[in-house]
């Protein structure tokens, strides 16, 4: 039966959430904070899965460690999932194509990053434009690539620079971009 229960369980110290435990004479630890806060309030109960395991994550719910949520991974044991798993990526909102430069104002000490596909722009772009990235330590988002022999294509273009596939399509709304291969950096995006 799930029971959906509400604790404000905040402490607000000079404009910071505060937390505080406390080690016990049995050398078990407490969340303090949880001993000053009322109990929990049963505001609607829908049946389902409890949602108390889930708690432990967000500290300060009174939910200790032992309660707290741990994946079932099968009889098998744990599975390995490895980068070919996070392909094909797919960015529809993102495509080839020119990208006029122009200033952005990105918290400073942003990592440098570009987005490229395995196409041959992409490819292209990375060869001629390699040195800078490496200059500039940018790592590399691979938004549109189809298999792990197109991600290996584009590490092999960008030689020696960390490239991770990742969809762009939250970036491009964001930044307002529609194509790639793009670099940004804290001040300025560019091709």
């Amino acid at each position: 039966m799930t029971v959906m229960k509400t604790r404000v369980a905040a402490a607000m110290l000079g404009g910071f959430i505060a937390t505080s435990t406390h080690a016990t004479a049995q050398g078990q630890t407490r969340d303090l904070a949880a001993d000053f806060l009322p109990e929990l309030v049963v505001v609607e109960d829908t049946g389902g899965t409890p949602a108390r395991p889930y708690y432990v994550a967000i500290g300060m719910s009174g939910v200790s460690e032992a309660e707290g949520y741990v994946a079932d991974l099968g009889a098998g044991g744990p599975q390995s999932i490895d980068e070919s798993d996070m392909l094909p990526v797919e960015s529809p909102s993102l495509t080839p194509g020119y990208v006029e430069a122009r200033s952005l104002s990105l918290p400073e000490g942003t990592t440098p990053f570009f987005l490229v596909g395995d196409d041959e722009l992409s490819m292209s772009w990375l060869q001629q434009r390699g040195e800078v990235l490496r200059s500039l330590n940018a790592v590399g988002l691979a938004v549109d690539v189809s298999s792990a022999d197109g991600l290996q294509q584009i590490r092999d273009a960008a030689s020696g620079i960390e490239v991770r596939p990742m969809a762009g399509d939250d970036l491009a709304e964001r930044l307002n971009i529609h194509h790639y291969p793009v670099l940004i950096t804290s001040a300025r995006m560019e091709q």
